[in-house]
């Protein structure tokens, strides 16, 4: 076996797998000693570690496992099978198995992909916040670009999450962070809110970009929900993921919140120290990388433009090789401790923004989001494939929940 397939099986089996020229011992050490440190400051700590959710799967009929010309329940649209196979998100046993995963993983929180009043993501909101609240965990919510002008409905598109979510349920579940100074209020964050107003075209000129909002309009839509809600929280903080920081700060954001994995752990030193230049916060996530699905018949409208892995495992990638499969899953668990240590770094340090104002919020990217290949949640181990499932060249590795268990071991409390 060569050193590089040992390497893959090693963090497969549990094993941390580091970076290039790192200390093994060095980078879990560091991280807990910045676990300590923000403990001391922050006493709901565990709820600052907020998992991206998407309760959007379905079955009778196929709800997103038959994306892109896939056809469920063998062949998914996604490169890993998981461990539950093709679920319903309306399912309460398949949400209760979700949330005690995400509570035995040290996370406490997670962030629900919201696509509109009335969608099937608001229909089972209710669901995961009574099954989050018995297990200890809080919610909040991730607005997406459910319409093309839906930037003229932010305000009333916070309210109605704060109302309906929120007020009407006692606040039994909802994420409300309170900083060292004792004041509380809820974080939202939306989806490629600050977008340009068009691209260039490969035909020559420029088209439109769909959804587009003036920094104007988002800067109305933010005064507006904080003027609102002035009377009701110490604070409500907006986050865009968004790296455009003039446009961020002219439209009224607090901060911003990076979704995109293929940013590296390298680029968040820099992105902190810019968006503390113009006193933005920022929350930059945790990932495993990015191993995308891709179009069987790439068609003009879907835009596809997806690097298929990130990180990059190095020459050929053979997903039928369990090597080649180890050694991905090896660069996975590496990419988790590194972006760990470099968001703990930046937003724990004293001359940047967020320790200024007392923020701190941990994204994990993504608890289910299966299409782009960055789910914590356990996949099937590689002989738990079926006949039926094989033959689609999924990337399941021999452990398959190996990236929850490097989550769990890196945010476990000492002793």
């Amino acid at each position: 076996m060569s050193a590089q397939a040992a390497l893959g099986l090693a963090a497969a089996r549990g094993a941390r797998a580091q970076a290039p020229g790192t200390d093994a011992a060095h980078v879990p050490r560091r991280i807990r000693e910045l676990l300590l440190a923000l403990g001391t400051r922050f006493a709901d700590l565990r709820h600052r570690f907020v998992f991206e959710y998407y309760p959007w799967y379905g079955r009778e009929p196929w709800r997103h496992w038959q994306q892109w010309q896939r056809r469920p329940p063998a062949d998914l649209a996604s490169n890993h099978v998981p461990r539950l196979g093709a679920y319903d998100s309306r399912d309460r046993a398949v949400v209760e198995q979700h949330a005690r995963w995400i509570a035995e993983s040290g996370a406490g929180a997670v962030n629900l992909s919201w696509w509109g009043g009335g969608s099937y993501e608001d229909r089972a909101a209710h669901l995961v916040m009574d099954v989050m609240k018995d297990h200890g965990l809080k919610v909040t919510f991730h607005l997406e670009p459910y319409r093309a002008d839906r930037g003229r409905y932010l305000a009333e598109d916070v309210l109605y999450l704060l109302r309906v979510f929120g007020e009407r349920r006692r606040w039994d579940a909802f994420l409300l962070p309170r900083d060292p100074e004792g004041k509380v209020g809820p974080v939202l964050k939306g989806f490629a809110m600050i977008v340009p107003r068009s691209t260039p075209h490969r035909r020559g000129g420029h088209r439109p970009v769909t959804g587009f909002t003036s920094d104007a309009e988002w800067r109305r839509q933010t005064d507006t929900a904080r003027g609102l809600l002035r009377r009701d929280f110490d604070r409500l903080t907006l986050l865009a993921d968004s790296l455009h920081m003039p446009r961020t700060t002219a439209s009224g954001f607090d901060g911003i919140a990076i979704y995109d994995n293929r940013i590296g752990p390298d680029a968040y030193p820099g992105i902190a120290a810019e968006a503390a230049r113009r006193d933005l916060l920022f929350s930059l996530n945790v990932n495993p990388g990015f191993d995308a699905i891709t179009p069987r018949r790439l068609l003009a409208s879907d835009g596809y433009a997806f690097p298929p892995l990130v990180p990059d495992p190095g020459g050929p990638f053979d997903s039928s090789r369990p090597a080649d499969r180890e050694r991905l899953a090896a660069l996975s668990a590496a990419r988790i401790e590194a972006t760990l240590l470099a968001t703990l770094e930046a937003q724990a340090d004293p001359a940047l923004s967020n320790a200024a104002r007392g923020f701190l919020l941990v994204y994990l990217n993504s608890f289910n989001e299966w299409h782009e290949g960055h789910a914590f949640e356990p996949m099937k181990d590689a002989a738990e494939l079926t006949p039926a499932e094989r033959p689609h060249g999924y990337h399941n590795p021999e452990r398959g929940d190996y990236r929850l268990a490097a989550l769990r071991a890196l945010l476990a409390p000492p002793g």
